[in-house]
């Protein structure tokens, strides 16, 4: 063991860029070691200590992390040819892949003459744009957010800060708990037996009856996990906006505002784009209240990211997902939030997947090799939150080579027993080269042998190897299942399907 010093030149270096380019803190990293074996594990101070040159670990220490990060002792020595500063950047940007904004919503182009784009010429006319698009003023102020997400990648501090001092970190809360937090910030709660939108056909769950009072449906008792989710959206209208009332209602349907006729109108109405950015605000604040941030994520590791576990908080699965893409160590999510026959109510992409044709609409012709739109097709009536999810690995060749996705999916019903699927998924190519994997061929290879099979093949040995390993270090267990499964060809729309017999329920056009 008196050698190993001498051997140990880069090993700080090298744990700390390994490290972060996984995304761990280092009480994490700690944590995980415990989570391996408890009496060898490090603590914070002696990883900092490791990693700054002052201390080398132990022949048992330096094995731990080898199998926290799936590689072999030796790696981190100086016989290993990977010098730090030869590992992959992510931080600059791969097409698609990397922290840089994506290459499918982070394109720009230049608005010349720009005085055409003032903010006077804008405003007089988008409400003539959208109308004569078909466009509701309710989806394009969704699209708006969605991109404000994605290039935020769901970090918005302000929203994260008011929420955690508002229910003081503490998870999980129980109704009890939110009915004194509510109470403390002024939100009284009122029971109704159940009253209509203007509409008089939608029926309403909650809302918000200002200055200060949360009418709530009794039938939401019935549902501890929505009525917890509800006092804490309109907890965050209270708090974020000085419950001045100025925010939607919650309806049977499970969708804020207006029920799904309303929200197809055309054209731009004055409270639009304020209801929608209200709508995300509490909505970011109430998942926030329900799962802050380090608590959560030390919640993901220990539970490797499932989203069944949500029963464990009392929580909704699409609470967990939501989160799952703010807040979990690794950054590279997707989410999607479908509805039959194929309506996508929510979307985020932070990993720049390519997004079938019809944001927040009905999508005219979706790939059925979508797993979102696969359980849409299927069309299960799920009587509880606690069906099994399904795992999928997918590659998707969008014309600047192929890229692989792992996502995992579930029925589920909302409010008003509507079934709907939530999918959230991470693109797998920023994993692949944080453990110095060869992942543009390891993608082509998965591309070559789904084109083969005719849109579906067995993983080979080497990419489930290496797909496991992505599961290990990332703590993502449905990764490791997903690797067990044939990888599925898919595209953004069937109309363009790659396969020379497009599959079923596709047509080219």
């Amino acid at each position: 063991m008196a050698a190993l010093p001498r051997q140990g030149h880069f090993l700080g270096a090298k744990l700390r860029s390994l490290r972060k380019r996984n995304g761990l803190t280092l009480d994490e990293l700690s944590a995980r070691c415990v989570q391996l074996e408890v009496e060898v594990a490090p603590s914070t101070s002696y990883l900092s200590m490791v990693e700054n040159g002052k201390r080398f670990p132990s022949k048992e220490v330096l094995a731990l992390l080898a199998r926290v990060f799936g590689k072999e002792s030796r790696w981190f020595l100086d016989d290993s040819q990977e010098a730090p500063g030869l590992m992959p950047n992510l931080t600059a940007g791969r097409s698609g892949s990397g922290m840089g904004r994506p290459d499918t919503t982070g394109e720009t182009m230049p608005l010349e003459p720009s005085f055409l784009f003032s903010k006077g010429l804008l405003q007089a006319a988008l409400p003539e744009l959208l109308a004569q698009t078909g466009t509701s003023g309710r989806h394009f102020a969704q699209l708006l957010i969605r991109v404000w997400q994605e290039t935020r990648q769901n970090d918005f501090p302000d929203i994260e800060r008011a929420a955690e001092e508002a229910g003081g970190r503490r998870m999980p809360l129980s109704v009890e708990d939110l009915l004194g937090i509510c109470q403390h910030h002024g939100l009284k709660l009122k029971w109704s037996a159940g009253e209509y939108a203007a509409d008089g056909r939608t029926v309403l769950r909650a809302r918000y009856e200002a200055p200060g009072t949360l009418v709530v449906s009794r039938k939401l008792n019935q549902r501890e996990e929505r009525l917890k989710y509800a006092l804490a959206f309109f907890l965050g209208h209270q708090v974020l906006h000085g419950g001045d009332g100025m925010i939607s209602p919650h309806t049977a349907s499970g969708i804020l505002g207006d029920d799904m006729t309303d929200q197809l109108r055309p054209g731009m109405a004055t409270q639009d784009v304020l209801y929608a950015w209200r709508d995300f605000e509490c909505s970011m604040f109430a998942g926030a209240l329900l799962c802050p941030r380090q608590p959560f994520r030390q919640f993901l590791l220990r539970e490797s990211h499932s989203v069944t576990a949500c029963t464990k908080l009392g929580v909704t699965p699409a609470v967990v997902m939501r989160r799952m893409t703010a807040v979990s160590p690794y950054r590279h999510w997707h989410f999607f939030d479908g509805y039959p026959p194929g309506y996508l109510r929510a979307v985020y992409r932070g990993n720049g997947i390519a997004l079938p044709w019809g944001n927040m609409s009905l999508v005219p012709d979706p790939c059925p090799r979508w797993a979102v739109f696969k359980l849409l097709n299927e069309g299960a009536q799920p009587a509880h939150e606690g069906l099994a999810p399904t795992s999928q690995v997918s590659v998707m060749d969008v014309g600047q080579g192929p890229r692989l996705y792992c996502c995992h999916s579930l029925h589920t019903e909302d409010a008003g027993h509507t079934s709907h699927v939530l999918s959230v998924g991470i693109d797998l190519a920023p994993a692949l080269e944080a453990q110095s994997l060869p992942a543009e061929a390891l993608i082509a290879s998965v591309a070559d042998a789904c084109r083969r099979g005719k849109g579906q093949a067995t993983l080979a040995p080497a990419v489930r190897d290496a797909l496991r390993l992505v599961a290990q270090v990332q703590n993502i267990a449905w990764v490791a299942d997903a690797a067990e499964r044939p990888a599925t060809l898919i595209c953004p729309r069937s109309g363009v399907c790659p396969l020379p017999t497009p599959c079923a329920g596709s047509r080219h056009g």
